[in-house]
């Protein structure tokens, strides 16, 4: 399946266990399409950050049911991708700069 760059990474994840991971190991956490496999987001990610990716890791996120008063519905499942940057790299919308 051919998907745009431009929607294959949603939007990244900003929590203090995804800073973390940023500050300590060079690791930035999005939530992307879930069609997409660790190519496309690699290629995505290189080209919209202008950053060189190492390595992309995925996390598929089940549904899970939610109750809202009496009626009952699904939270949709959502797929994580770890992005490791290589050596050097930084995330300039992270930086401040």
């Amino acid at each position: 399946m051919n998907i745009d760059i431009h929607d294959i990474i949603s939007y990244p994840i900003i929590t203090e266990r995804s800073t973390e991971l940023r500050e300590g190991m060079n690791k930035v956490l999005f939530i992307v399409n879930p069609n997409a496999n660790k190519i496309q987001i690699k290629r995505a990610v290189e080209e919209l950050l202008k950053v060189k990716v190492e390595k992309v890791n995925l996390i598929n996120m089940p549904e899970k049911k939610k109750k809202l008063g009496k009626f009952e519905g699904i939270k949709s499942g959502k797929k994580k991708a770890v992005v490791t940057l290589k050596q050097g790299e930084k995330l300039a919308i992270f930086e401040g700069a």
